[in-house]
């Protein structure tokens, strides 16, 4: 695997079904997953754990308190933002171990500030379907992480 792991950034998730899928992806794939708060949820949320499973104890979490402190502890250089609201696809990127894969919530996505802050580093996932807005949270951070470690192998 990578090394450095990669990281996940959760920027205020409310749906904990996709906060632990995205922790059992992390688990499996030695990824570093780090929730941004306000969470919508409780992490000893019976329907999180279910989707994380017996993995939850083998995932490297780490809890901030908001997005500025994230970013104070951060190198801002190695951040790829994800949204709906940019036109450069994920594939154009070249994802280094120790990047940060930063998502935002699912009914809103990344703050507006965000976006216009970080614009370079803006990606989106390509929909050939003009009746299908965005994928699933969850099925969105592992394309990503799995595109991010395809590049390290050279494949």
């Amino acid at each position: 695997m990578v090394d450095p792991p990669f990281n996940i950034v959760l920027v205020e998730p409310e749906i904990p079904p996709n906060t632990g899928s995205i922790a059992r992806l992390c688990g499996a794939t030695n990824t570093i997953l780090h929730l941004v708060h306000p969470l919508g949820f409780s992490t000893s949320d019976k329907h999180l754990r279910r989707a994380g499973l017996d993995y939850w104890p083998h995932v490297d979490i780490r809890y901030w308190h908001d997005f500025e402190s994230f970013l104070e502890a951060t190198d801002e250089n190695r951040l790829f933002f994800f949204t709906t609201k940019v036109d450069t696809p994920y594939y154009k990127a070249e994802f280094k171990p120790g990047d940060y894969l930063v998502f935002g919530k699912e009914t809103k996505g990344l703050p507006p500030d965000i976006i216009k802050n970080y614009q370079e580093g803006c990606l989106t996932l390509p929909m050939p379907n003009d009746h299908i807005r965005s994928l699933n949270l969850a099925m969105t951070a592992g394309i990503v992480l799995y595109e991010a470690i395809r590049q390290q192998s050279g494949a």
